[in-house]
């Protein structure tokens, strides 16, 4: 048990957890706009992802991720690099418009996570703009990078489905929010420091209510994707309502994260079961 439990840690830690909540959600983006997504830009979202957040969560500060002296996040570390070298390789198969993108949000990512400001270390220092910048991020990979990959413009469904995403994405932070409250600075001024945790829920059940709303303004929307909303709408308001500041340790780091897993996972279930009938 215990070599399962140091196993499923480094899973979390090592951010493979993530890295496959983004990968599915790119896929949810193919079924949703029915197009193909070249692989390699599956396999570059994936791997970059994974040394990506370890970044962004072990190395704030550049030296600190290159001089790593615990055992530990040393095997993250090499585990990081591993994968930034398989990222790097898929590059190199990757459309001109695909590479000027992720040039885009690699630039917003380097300045959420680099001190480049003389009175904010960066820009997640700054009040409030922490959520905004990982919630655009995510629907930039998530979303707009699969589209402009394949699609000559971005049509109407893909800007309603980016605006989702990024209401999706911003629903999911709100536990984390929650559960850092007790260790967050107050400088930071997060949305829980500011409106409290009852607050904080309460904006999420209102992005909730958006994200489920913007369904009904798509041009092609069909039976399933209604169903799979309406469901996974569901699920992310008991997820706001089960939230609370004093979290079991799985509750956010896998259980939240593991919520665009399940919305793959319905939207490929109900998918098939419709071709079936």
């Amino acid at each position: 048990m215990t070599l399962i439990k140091k196993i499923f840690d480094f899973y979390l830690d090592a951010s493979i957890h993530v890295a496959l909540a983004i990968f599915s959600l790119v896929h949810v983006t193919a079924l949703t706009l029915n197009i193909n997504v070249p692989v390699e830009l599956y396999f570059f979202i994936f791997f970059g992802s994974i040394s990506c957040y370890n970044f962004v969560k072990f190395g704030v500060e550049a030296e600190k991720y290159i001089l790593v002296a615990n055992t530990y996040h040393k095997n993250i570390q090499f585990f990081s690099f591993g994968c930034l070298l398989v990222a790097g390789y898929q590059l190199f198969f990757l459309s001109e418009r695909v590479f000027v993108g992720l040039l885009v949000l690699a630039g917003i990512t380097g300045l959420y996570a680099l001190p480049v400001l003389p009175k904010h270390k960066n820009f997640r220092s700054f009040s409030g703009l922490k959520i905004l910048i990982v919630a655009a991020v995510w629907a930039g990979t998530t979303v707009v990078l699969p589209a402009i990959s394949v699609l000559d413009e971005i049509s109407w469904n893909v800007k309603i489905e980016a605006v989702q995403r990024f209401l999706f994405v911003l629903i999911l932070l709100a536990p984390f929010e929650i559960r850092d409250l007790k260790y967050d600075s107050s400088a930071l001024k997060t949305l829980p420091q500011r409106i409290g945790v009852k607050g904080t829920k309460m904006i999420g059940y209102s992005w909730s209510i958006l994200f489920y709303a913007a369904t009904f303004l798509k041009t092609d929307l069909d039976v399933t994707h209604l169903v799979v909303k309406t469901i996974l709408f569901s699920l992310l308001i008991l997820m706001l309502y089960k939230t609370e500041l004093s979290q079991k340790k799985y509750f956010s780091s896998f259980w939240v994260e593991a919520i665009p897993l399940f919305w793959w996972l319905l939207f490929v279930i109900s998918t098939r079961y419709t071709i079936s009938l």
